[in-house]
């Protein structure tokens, strides 16, 4: 079934419906030419191709599991708009929104949602200010 993808910018605030999700998630590497070990391919929320080796975010559970130290810990955000792959000024908003109450800000877009990875600490402010930043689209 086809979504209605979303593309101006106030509408895909408006609509972005910011979501906690639960778990914590790291970001781990694996140099180029290592494998990466099944369990977090298996677990890997995402993954990315660098020439430094491949990039995944991952349960920080797996991660230590598999021999990681776990790095920065993180929680995830999704936005519920169905925005459109080629819209502009989504990412820019929602950075922009954190980054005025000093949270920091690492955006995936996927091909349905939105994901904003934030400090674990930070989740429920970084949820705060994104209903905030919607109320405001709504409002105007």
């Amino acid at each position: 079934m086809s979504k209605n993808r979303v593309s101006a910018l106030r509408n895909m605030l408006r609509g972005m419906n910011p979501v906690l999700n639960e778990g914590v998630f790291c970001f781990v590497s694996i140099p180029k030419g290592e494998q990466v070990p099944p369990l977090l391919g298996r677990e890997a929320l995402g993954q990315f191709r660098e020439a430094e080796g491949v990039s995944l975010i991952v349960p920080r559970e797996a991660a230590i599991h598999c021999g990681f130290k776990g790095g920065p810990a993180f929680a995830q955000v999704t936005l519920e708009v169905y925005s459109d792959l080629q819209a502009v000024g989504l990412t820019a908003a929602v950075a922009n929104a954190l980054a005025e109450r000093g949270i920091s800000a690492n955006v995936v877009a996927a091909y349905h949602h939105d994901h904003v990875f934030v400090d674990v600490e930070d989740g429920p402010r970084a949820v705060a200010a994104l209903q905030q930043l919607q109320l405001n689209a709504s409002s105007d």
